[in-house]
């Protein structure tokens, strides 16, 4: 496919490209720079032309709670217990430091 060929877009990426030209070119825009921006701007937003392969275009699926491994589980309530810890453990040191600041001044 030589560069610049558009037969890889779907028609309503095409119609899209033709709309974002004409408004770049009521703007004041040459032709060629809206037709390059057009195009730029439905790459960004629809990630280029059309793509072979199984399975393309779906989302990723979420996986459910229950369809995670014990593993998985074991691994999350684990770094939820971890982060609890630490964002107490935090507070405290900062007690601990504020009370010695404190003892320091009455010296």
């Amino acid at each position: 496919m030589p560069q610049g060929d558009k037969s890889a877009y779907t028609d309503r990426q095409k119609r899209k490209a033709e709309h974002i030209e004409e408004g770049y070119e009521k703007r004041g825009v040459s032709r060629r720079e809206a037709a390059r921006r057009a195009w730029a701007t439905v790459n960004k937003e629809e990630g280029g032309g059309k793509k072979s392969g199984s399975g393309r275009g779906k989302k990723g699926t979420k996986r459910s709670k229950a369809s995670r491994s014990a593993a998985a589980r074991k691994g999350a309530a684990t770094r939820r217990r971890k982060s609890t810890r630490k964002s107490a453990g935090a507070s405290r040191s900062r007690k601990s430091t504020s009370s010695r600041s404190r003892k320091r001044t009455r010296r």
